[in-house]
């Protein structure tokens, strides 16, 4: 009966070192999830500043469409190997 319990305390033991030392301990898991959140908050960084240069994009463009027609109604002006037609109403 002794030798039973020693061998149960034994891989009572195991368990117990896997559990805190061992390649999926507690620490580690504490430790992965820092590092998950600090991942996280640098994605929604890298998220936000997408974001801000896509709108920067979006403006830029919509501003040369703006000068090209302003420039087109106002000065009359055209492109290359296009042919200007105005119509009177």
């Amino acid at each position: 009966m002794k030798v039973i319990s020693i061998i149960l305390a034994a891989f009572l033991l195991a368990i117990q070192a896997q559990l805190w030392l061992g390649k999926g301990s507690l620490p580690r898991g504490v430790q992965l999830r820092s590092v998950l959140a600090k991942a996280q908050g640098e994605n929604e960084q890298a998220r936000l500043r997408n974001a801000q240069l896509e709108a920067e994009l979006r403006d830029l463009r919509e501003g040369l469409e703006m000068v090209e027609e302003k420039a087109r109604f106002e000065l009359g002006m055209i492109k290359p190997d296009e042919i200007f037609v105005q119509v009177r109403r």
